[in-house]
């Protein structure tokens, strides 16, 4: 076992019957590297457009890099995900406080009126569901976690 391995958790299945299904675990990775690759042409009217909106040059950086961190963590866990790469909690973890913080960002900042309702809108079809999903993979990554299928009963009854 090398360092970055960790020891098998009790209750996990070896063989058989997996907790997640293969195909379940695809989608999950490849929609979260499709959701933060989504990211990049909204980064480039951040970058060439957005400066007019702001009040300042480094109001328009502080979105641009913490978008961008977004993307990368939305990748990156998406990646470790499909690797199955113990690694990829750290990255679901650090993801979802970043979403979190770019809703309750946006939200708060936004002027009245379009503003706002746009900014409703990321949070409640994009950024909190993505937060959500990556809290999820966060603990049921961690050791000792309980092991229960997506949806099942956390208890098994």
């Amino acid at each position: 076992m090398t360092v970055l391995e960790l020891p098998p958790r009790a209750g996990v299945p070896t063989s058989g019957a997996s907790v997640m299904d293969e195909r379940s675990r695809r989608r999950i990775g490849r929609g979260l590297v499709v959701c933060g690759l989504a990211l990049l042409p909204w980064l480039v009217v951040l970058v060439t457009g957005f400066a007019d909106v702001v009040n300042s040059a480094q109001e328009s950086l502080t979105w641009v890099g913490l978008d961008s961190l977004e993307a990368v963590g939305l990748v990156a866990t998406g990646l470790l995900f499909l690797r199955r790469d113990p690694r990829h909690t750290l990255a679901a973890s650090a993801t979802a406080v970043l979403l979190l913080a770019d809703a309750w960002f946006d939200t708060t900042t936004a002027a009245t009126g379009g503003d706002l309702v746009s900014a409703l809108a990321m949070a409640v079809g994009a950024e909190l569901p993505l937060a959500a999903l990556c809290a999820v993979l966060t603990l049921r990554g961690l050791p000792g976690a309980p092991v229960r299928p997506i949806g099942g009963p956390l208890n098994g009854g």
